[in-house]
């Protein structure tokens, strides 16, 4: 069973359909209970943090989340779901995460650092996947049985950052930046890309995640 935090604000239909795909039972739910008895969580997003965030405190979802993760609940985060597993945003202010990935989100810069080069912000489209500086492989991880070289489907203006090199599983080069793609660490797992919409590369994914 994987239950899918619904917060609101959220069209889930695809992720649904994509994890129903790949064989998963799924659950989507606001309750604060299906959340605490959950096997495996989704937390997915698109738009603002500060939007996603005050949609998770305003429900008390934040709280059974974090508590849930603690336990030892597989988490994914997806897009904005990812994002709001850090510490915190700086998109329109700052503001407070999830915490339970070290490191913070911040915009994607419109500019290269010589200020030469302008990017086109936000990042859409299909991007590289590449194993992060301090992966050699991406065996035993949610991203296991996908290469290096395959391609996904982002949709974002701002990233994440984190100091702790042990996180990063995968990244991906947009317009001459580095961005981080996919992060893990034991139960917890994020995702910048849309796995949803990724194809088969995706499905895989979504697979992998079923089965840790």
């Amino acid at each position: 069973m994987i239950t899918i935090v619904d917060y609101g604000i959220v069209n889930l239909r695809n992720i649904v359909r994509a994890l129903e795909h790949v064989g998963g039972k799924v659950l989507v739910s606001r309750d604060g209970k299906d959340i605490e008895e959950a096997e495996r969580l989704v937390l997915p997003g698109v738009g603002a943090f500060a939007s996603g965030m005050t949609e998770l405190r305003s429900r008390g979802l934040d709280e059974v989340i974090v508590n849930a993760v603690n336990s030892g609940t597989p988490i994914l985060g997806i897009c904005l779901g990812m994002q709001m597993l850090f510490e915190k945003s700086l998109e329109n202010g700052c503001h407070a995460g999830l915490g339970l990935i070290p490191g913070d989100v911040v915009p994607i810069p419109r500019r290269d650092p010589n200020g030469l080069k302008k990017r086109k912000v936000p990042h859409v489209g299909w991007s590289e996947l590449k194993l992060a500086p301090q992966r050699s492989s991406w065996r035993g991880t949610s991203l296991s049985g996908t290469s290096p070289g395959e391609y996904v489907y982002f949709l974002h203006s701002f990233m994440a950052t984190t100091e702790e090199v042990n996180w990063p599983l995968a990244q991906c080069i947009y317009e001459g930046l580095p961005v981080v793609a996919a992060v893990e660490s034991e139960n917890v797992t994020g995702l910048q890309f849309h796995p949803e919409r990724s194809g088969p590369v995706g499905l895989s994914i979504l697979e992998r995640f079923l089965k840790i």
